[in-house]
Parts: structure tokens; C-alpha cells; sequence
């Protein structure tokens, strides 16, 4: 009887670490602080909304900043609906009404490129807080709705379930056809159509996919916070953050995002912490730097370190 081994040929050590890391996040509620379950809470999202961002804006080149629109929408889907259906539900609601809102509004706008689009998706999401703050105040009296609160815990099981399906997600893009697709796109979007790539159809549904995620997230993000309003669920640092954090990380690679937004999560929550009225200074200090030194990344220095090693060795061999 043949016996099946695990080796690095059919398992590697990189399938193992994740593995590994999966089961001890999975299991971390149940011997962690509730601190800690609510910091891996905001990381986790800052994953998602980076990743997704980076999924679309990485390979096509167009800079969205919708992405606290789509956050949003979900977090007052979470505010509107909570009372009225389970999370689960919720959930999926809050991430299918984003989906719904980019497949819409890309359908008639990817068309734009460069700044117009960039302009554009910012324009939207100015749009969206405003039109529904004037809808508030006109015909409910209110600004902000009460949210539905969950426990810490079950909110971090659905933030990695989230993070999780938002990576595999953009890894089997990354690695099909469609991944090439939009890399042509980005690369040269008139010589990808001249190709048969329905260039708008790939960047509608991969925006439309993008948007799912940051709508789940602010879904469940949102039974976290007692009261929303338009101020705190359309906030443009959601837009921003998320940019910064890929670039800060490297939007070349998968692991650069979220390296970014693991890294620029808990530089928040020291700063805002320790030196609340001037973490928006030093963040952007950060940025200018990251920026000029390190034009691709962490990611980038990495591997640019790792080709100077190994040409090393093999000068020396």
C-alpha cells in the first residue's frame, strides 16, 4: 500500500507557513486578549481594502479612489438592515450592493482613463456621502443610524474569512488568464483590444469583484461602531489609506499590499495613540520617503537584495 508523504515537492514550505499561520489566526481568539482580537480586526480589514484596490487599480494602472464608497455602502447596509436579517446575510447584502454600485458605474466610466477616471471615482464618492446626508437630515430628521452590535470575536472570525477569500481571490486571478489579460490592459490597453481582450468587460468585472470585498468588510466592520454616519462611513481616508499602503508595500507583487497594510495598520494604532493630532504628518512624511527611496516597495527591496545576494555568491563562485 502506497503511503503519502508530505514533502516540499508536493506540499512547500511556503504552503506549510500558511497553513500554519491560518490555524494559529483561527485559533488566537480563544488564548489572546480581546485587544488583540480588535487590532487583527482592523488589520484584516486594511488587508482587504488594500488587496482589493490593488486587485483592480494594480495590473490595469488606473488609480481608483472609490474605495470608501464601496466601504460605505456596506457599512450602511450593516446600519440600515442589521435589525432586520442575520449577519451572514448582511454580509453578503453589503457586499453585492458595492459589486452592484461598481458594476454600474464602471460599466460607464472605465471608458475614462488616467485622471479623469481617478477624479472621477473621488467625485463619487463625495457624491454618495453628501446625497446621503441631505436624504438623512431631509426626510429622517437624523445624520447617523445606531448599528447592531457584535461580539469582538465574531467579528474577527468574519473579517479573516473575509481576508482570506479576498487573497485567494486575487491569487487565482493573478495566476489565469484573465490576470494576463489585465496586465495587457495596463501595459498597453489599444494593442490588448486589437487582440480580441473586451478590454472594458475585463476592467467592469474585475472592479465589480474588487468592490464585493470592501462592501463585506465595511459590513462587518460597522457592527464594531455603535453609530455611523456619512462623515465616518464615506470617509476619504478609506480612499487614501489603502493607495498608500500598496505603494508603501509594492503593487507589483501579491504579498506587497498586504505587507503594506499589516505595517501601516499597527503604525496607526501607535501613532494615533501616542501622537493623535499629528500621525496624519508623520504618515505622510513616511510616505514621501517610501516614495522617492523605494519606488516598487518593500516588496522591491527585497527582491532587489535577493538578486545582489545571489549574484554575489555566483561572482564569488
Amino acid at each position: 500500500m502506497n503511503k503519502i508523504t508530505l514533502t516540499s515537492k508536493n506540499f512547500p514550505i511556503s504552503g506549510m507557513i500558511l497553513l500554519v499561520g491560518l490555524i494559529i489566526l483561527v485559533t488566537l481568539p480563544f488564548f489572546a486578549s480581546i485587544y488583540t482580537a480588535i487590532l487583527l480586526s482592523t488589520i484584516f480589514m486594511y488587508i482587504v481594502l488594500t488587496s482589493s484596490w490593488a486587485m483592480f487599480s494594480g495590473p490595469t494602472g488606473q488609480i481608483s479612489l472609490a474605495t470608501a464608497a464601496f466601504f460605505g455602502v456596506g457599512i450602511y447596509i450593516a446600519a440600515t438592515l442589521g435589525n432586520n436579517m442575520p449577519l451572514p446575510v448582511m454580509v453578503l447584502v453589503g457586499g453585492l450592493a458595492s459589486g452592484g454600485m461598481a458594476l454600474t458605474v464602471g460599466s460607464l466610466t472605465l471608458r475614462l482613463k488616467g485622471v479623469y477616471f481617478t477624479i472621477f471615482t473621488f467625485g463619487l464618492l463625495e457624491l454618495i456621502k453628501f446625497l446621503l446626508l441631505w436624504f438623512e437630515v431631509t426626510f429622517t430628521g437624523t445624520r447617523g443610524r445606531f448599528v447592531v452590535v457584535v461580539d469582538y470575536d465574531m467579528v474577527y472570525f468574519y473579517m479573516l474569512a473575509i481576508t482570506v477569500l479576498t487573497l485567494l481571490t486575487a491569487y487565482l486571478i493573478r495566476r489565469s488568464k484573465y490576470g494576463l489579460a489585465l496586465q495587457a490592459i495596463g501595459e498597453q490597453e489599444e494593442a490588448a483590444e486589437h487582440i480580441g481582450i473586451n478590454v472594458t468587460l475585463m476592467k467592469v468585472f474585475t472592479f465589480a469583484i474588487s468592490a464585493f470585498f470592501m462592501g463585506a468588510a465595511g459590513a462587518v466592520m460597522a457592527t464594531r461602531w455603535t453609530y455611523v454616519d456619512p462623515y465616518i462611513a464615506f470617509n476619504m481616508n478609506y480612499s487614501f489609506t489603502p493607495v498608500l499602503m500598496a505603494i508603501f508595500g509594492g503593487i507589483g507583487q501579491l504579498g506587497g499590499p498586504v505587507l503594506g497594510a499589516i505595517i501601516f495598520a499597527y503604525l496607526e494604532q501607535i501613532l494615533i495613540t501616542k501622537f493623535p493630532y499629528y500621525y496624519m504628518l508623520i504618515f505622510g512624511i513616511v510616505m514621501v520617503v517610501s516614495v522617492v527611496y523605494l519606488p516598487n516597495g518593500l516588496i522591491g527591496l527585497v527582491q532587489k537584495w535577493r538578486v545582489r545576494t545571489t549574484g554575489g555568491k555566483n561572482a564569488h563562485s
